[in-house]
């Protein structure tokens, strides 16, 4: 699988807002990097409790723009949190194999950044820590 077939898997399950198949891209050994956590995630089993979740928790989720080189993209998105609007960028790594290894977020401004680890950390906290 190639990146772009991996990330034509990751949008066709956006869209249908069904992440069933969502560990069979990611990597057991991937990481998650969230913007409200200084510590990465370890491990499939993160990558796919925060993706699936942040999913569910997002609202007129968009994405706008991609960049893509070697074994890295770049998915610009849109969404709200709670009433606040954000931006944010996916920066996501896969391996030979196209399998995802990183999957790091990063968004803005400083209230939908705290909207959203708000309820992040409401839903699924204590579960991502356990985890690392």
């Amino acid at each position: 699988m190639t990146l772009a077939e991996t990330l034509d898997r990751w949008h066709d399950m956006v869209a249908r807002r069904d992440m069933t198949d969502l560990p069979e891209i990611v990597h057991p050994d991937a990481v998650f990097r969230s913007p409200v956590a200084h510590t990465p995630y370890p491990t499939r089993d993160a990558v796919v409790l925060a993706l699936r979740t942040v999913l569910t928790v997002f609202e007129d989720f968009r994405y706008h723009r991609t960049f893509r080189e070697g074994h890295d993209a770049v998915l610009e998105f849109s969404a709200r949190v709670n009433g606040k609007d954000l931006r944010g960028v996916d920066l996501i790594r896969v391996d030979d194999d196209g399998l995802i290894t990183e999957f790091e977020v990063m968004v803005r401004p400083l209230s939908g950044l705290q909207a959203l680890g708000e309820e992040m950390g409401r839903r699924i906290g204590a579960q991502l820590k356990d985890l690392a």
